[in-house]
């Protein structure tokens, strides 16, 4: 098994293994694991799980309109891009989520690129240890269709010219979502790297309430039976800046994957 499946592989083993049965806020069921974290090499490819079809086309169109700054669904439903249907209002709007905070969190003085600010900062200060790009902003909260699960990330330049990323996730959909959070912000780290011409080290997923819905785990355990596939490589071709990348951009080559396992999603 490559070492991108088996690490996500042990993750999902150790949820059904050690997690609590726990009820959550959709009604539907848990078993949770407090803590749990994981690294992925990105000089050895790129960490798209194999065991299952991960829809990179989600993965991609989300972190660009993530990067657009965008709130409303129009640019995602423009793409074919369902998963955040079920949480936008009758005309496509989520309050001020992941694209509000990251490009254009409101101070008294104006609002703060934070995106844009961290580029910057790598560039002329690379060993900084306040790369940081948060999008738990508490002022903002009660007006966001869904609070950040993925809410914070910090970026770490290496002596060596390598860039590392660390994603900090309160809440993780074991199953549905995890995949997803791995690949994008690996995929940003890429694209942050070749903005600051450095190379891409390695992204630190970190999550806090780990967890595998009730009605998922008979999917979980297809999944874990199976073998895994050699992992796939990303083509990034340059953009003059993160706001120039679009979905032509970004190539994830040689994709050999399982079939894909439906799971139905909790709101």
């Amino acid at each position: 098994m490559n070492s991108f499946d088996q690490t996500y592989h042990a993750f999902l083993s150790k949820i059904l293994r050690d997690g609590e049965e726990r009820p959550d806020r959709t009604g539907t069921g848990v078993k949770s694991l407090f803590s749990h974290e994981m690294t992925f090499d990105l000089t050895q490819g790129f960490p798209l799980i194999t065991t299952k079809r991960v829809h990179t086309p989600s993965v991609i169109h989300e972190l660009l309109w993530f990067i657009s700054g965008s709130t409303n669904i129009a640019y995602l439903k423009d793409n074919n891009v369902r998963i955040w249907n079920e949480w936008a209002d009758n005309h496509g709007n989520l309050g001020p989520v992941y694209g509000k905070q990251w490009r254009h969190w409101e101070t008294d003085q104006g609002t703060v690129d934070q995106l844009q600010t961290v580029i910057e900062q790598i560039r002329s200060n690379p060993y900084s240890r306040r790369h940081i790009v948060s999008a738990w902003n508490v002022s903002d909260i009660p007006n966001m269709a869904l609070p950040p699960c993925h809410l914070l990330f910090q970026f770490y330049v290496s002596a060596t010219g390598y860039l590392h990323c660390k994603l900090f996730q309160r809440s993780a959909d074991a199953f549905l979502g995890v995949p997803f959070n791995i690949a994008s912000y690996s995929l940003l780290t890429h694209m942050v790297a070749q903005q600051c011409q450095l190379k891409p080290g390695s992204f630190v997923w970190s999550g806090t309430d780990c967890h595998i819905y009730s009605n998922h785990v008979d999917a979980v355990k297809t999944q874990l039976s199976r073998s895994s596939f050699s992992p796939p490589t990303l083509e990034l071709l340059k953009a003059e800046s993160m706001d120039a990348y679009t979905a032509e951009h970004i190539r994830i080559c040689d994709y050999q994957h399982h079939p894909t396992i439906k799971a139905p999603i909790a709101v």
